[in-house]
């Protein structure tokens, strides 16, 4: 078990199982992109936030960031989780297109299901480290990406009762 700093999206999950959370993800968020509409994908969930939009393109960039973290805990020996700076990587989001970066996450997204179906069960007790949370297994990187599913799901759906 890692500890609350390794996995601070443990607690969005509230007690729900990461693999039902992270299926579901997709449908939630087709559905989310759909209610908020084109003309509100610039709306933001607060002043100084991301737009809908801003966050869409970090759930894809996430999920191929993640999708490298899950291969790299599986294929080395106490794997080093490298970091990344967010906010450089969305300093490029304004103007992208959403619609592709909706059929990245998803087709990604459906990769990674994949991948993890297919592991053993002790495949999630595998440790990993990272620079800034300090010790974690596989299965705290997938209770990560639920919980910060969750939290970005929430954002849209604020966004989305704006409308």
């Amino acid at each position: 078990m890692s500890s609350p700093a390794a996995n601070p999206y443990r607690a969005m999950l509230n007690g729900r199982d990461y693999r039902e959370v992270i299926a579901e993800t997709p449908e939630r968020l087709t559905d989310l992109v759909e209610k908020i509409g084109p003309s509100g994908m610039e709306r933001s969930y607060a002043e100084g936030k991301w737009s809908a939009s801003q966050i869409l393109a970090h759930l894809a960039d996430c999920e191929i960031a993640f999708a490298f973290r899950l291969r790299q805990a599986l294929a080395e020996s106490h794997h080093l989780i490298q970091p990344f700076n967010q906010e450089a990587w969305a300093s490029i989001y304004p103007g992208m297109n959403v619609s592709h970066a909706l059929d990245v996450f998803r087709v990604v997204r459906a990769w990674n299901l994949a991948f993890v179906g297919a592991l053993r069960a002790d495949a999630f007790a595998k440790p990993v480290s990272h620079p800034e949370r300090g010790a974690m297994t596989l299965q705290t990187i997938l209770e990560t990406i639920a919980g910060h599913d969750l939290n970005h799901l929430g954002q849209l759906e604020t966004i989305a009762a704006q409308g």
